[in-house]
């Protein structure tokens, strides 16, 4: 017997003895049967609907390999979101394949790796799927028992898939290379990926709560942060508190913690996490936990480091908060799923006129200017769920050109970012930035903020700092927001 593959080089040879005594004298696997995933019966009913809208077609959803991260090293491997979706699997090498009747009745398949024992060399010579060096898989039978799913062996995979009329297969493009199409997706599989996101659209019981899991766990890893604040002396003393919750309630952060302090607030999507804190500075922390069922919360919250905002600091939070105040009452079923954006613009641009920094409100906001777009800059919501941008691939008529609908889930974030060297703002409001982002879901009547918990207003974020700075070592500050969680609006 040779070597197997995978051996990396600074490995020695594995001669024939040691083969064969890796091999033998294991105890016999007790054959216990893997027990159901929780709420398996909504994963078959997700398959179902998916099945319902292509009768007579053949759907193949991978979920896709680990990933190199430097050499033979990879990232920690997180499932295909739509994979997961229909299945509840979180194994890599995976791929479901539903075979739809004409009637739009699925029979479904999960092809994944065999689990062949230790007994088989590539147990200990595999460093890439052996089980001595990453653990155990499933394998055939008890992935069946855990996800009632029929299973067959991934090798068999693509002589099934030779077989099956190519006019009638569809496949989730952008998952796994080796199965997408030539020269990018096809109509047929891009219409596949848009039937996935825009079911997800709206979410089922499980979900909610996955989700309340998700945010009672940011919760958590806010007051974390804040607890430590007054000693933290960085951005990545932040991210590493923040990151150390993440992964004791949860599986990991949803997305790269921003923890931006000072004028870094006022870029987006900063992640570097690099800076020192300077004196009187804010703090805009943007961060969210992926719960183990992969579902991610996302919240923001703009904090004074040394617990007070001065006054230019409070005047644009304040106005922030309006601006966030006004979206929640536009957050009802039947709303245009635009409304909350619109009404925040409003608040924020005529606020910004009473700042000074722009001449005319109604001006700024005429289509053809949107001038507060130069402090606004992105709009205030986004679906949310098991991708923190959830749905990407919807229609824009049934997603940002749709109407709200109970049972979606999404964010409400209005901001402001004074950039240091925009001269169109005056001195004292330079590099200041501020976000506030809520975690809401549309109920049949109104509107639940699922975050709510979470100090938001001025006086109770200050509390909420200074406490926990006079509190350090002596137990955690509680998040004591005396705001209702459910805010009921009429339909417009």
């Amino acid at each position: 017997m040779s070597d197997q593959p995978r051996r990396a080089a600074h490995d020695t040879g594995i001669p024939e003895g040691l083969l064969r005594f890796m091999t033998s004298g294991w105890a016999t696997p007790p054959g216990t049967p893997a027990a159901p995933i929780e709420g398996i019966e909504r994963f078959a009913a997700r398959r179902a609907a998916l099945a319902a809208a292509f009768p007579g077609e053949v759907l193949i959803v991978p979920t896709g390999h680990e990933k190199v991260r430097a050499n033979d090293t990879t990232y920690r491997f997180r499932p295909g979101t739509d994979f997961y979706y229909l299945t509840g699997n979180t194994e890599p090498d995976n791929i479901l394949v539903l075979t739809v009747n004409a009637n739009g009745k699925p029979d479904a398949t999960l092809y994944c790796e065999p689990n062949p024992g230790k007994t088989d060399a590539t147990f200990f010579t595999d460093r890439l799927k052996g089980e001595l060096w990453v653990g155990p898989r499933l394998g055939l039978r008890q992935t069946a028992e855990r996800f009632g799913v029929a299973t067959k062996p991934l090798a068999e995979f693509a002589a099934d898939r030779a077989n099956a009329p190519a006019a009638q297969t569809r496949v989730l493009p952008g998952i796994d290379p080796a199965l997408d199409a030539p020269g990018g997706p096809s109509e047929r599989d891009a219409a596949l990926a848009t039937q996935l996101s825009e079911q997800r659209l709206i979410k089922d019981e499980l979900e909610i709560r996955e989700l309340r899991c998700a945010i009672a766990a940011t919760q958590a890893g806010f007051d974390d942060v804040v607890r430590g604040l007054a000693a933290a002396r960085s951005e990545r003393e932040v991210e590493v508190v923040f990151g150390a919750r993440a992964r004791r309630d949860g599986n990991d952060v949803g997305y790269g913690t921003i923890a931006a302090s000072g004028p870094n607030a006022c870029t987006l999507h900063w992640t570097r996490n690099d800076r020192r804190f300077g004196e009187h500075e804010l703090l805009l922390l943007d961060a969210g936990v992926e719960a183990d069922s992969l579902y991610t919360a996302d919240v923001t919250r703009t904090l004074p480091i040394d617990g007070t905002f001065t006054p230019e600091q409070r005047a644009v939070y304040e106005l922030v908060f309006a601006a966030q105040e006004a979206a929640f009452a536009r957050c009802a079923p039947g709303n245009d799923f635009l409304d909350p954006h619109r009404a925040a613009m409003e608040v924020l641009a005529a606020g910004l006129e009473r700042l000074g920094i722009i001449a005319s409100a109604a001006d700024a906001l005429r289509d053809e200017n949107q001038f507060y777009r130069r402090y606004s800059l992105h709009n205030v919501s986004h679906m949310l769920g098991l991708d923190v941008h959830d749905c990407a691939q919807a229609r824009a008529e049934t997603y940002k050109f749709g109407t709200l609908r109970a049972g979606m889930v999404l964010t409400v974030e209005p901001g402001l970012y004074f950039q240091p060297d925009d001269l169109t703002v005056p001195a004292r409001y330079r590099g200041i930035g501020v976000r506030i982002e809520d975690d809401v879901a549309i109920t049949p009547d109104g509107v639940e903020i699922l975050s709510a918990a979470i100090p938001r207003r001025v006086e109770e974020v200050e509390a909420w700092v200074r406490s926990a700075a006079g509190s350090r070592g002596a137990g955690a500050a509680s998040s004591t927001s005396s705001e209702t969680a459910s805010v009921r609006q009429p339909s417009r």
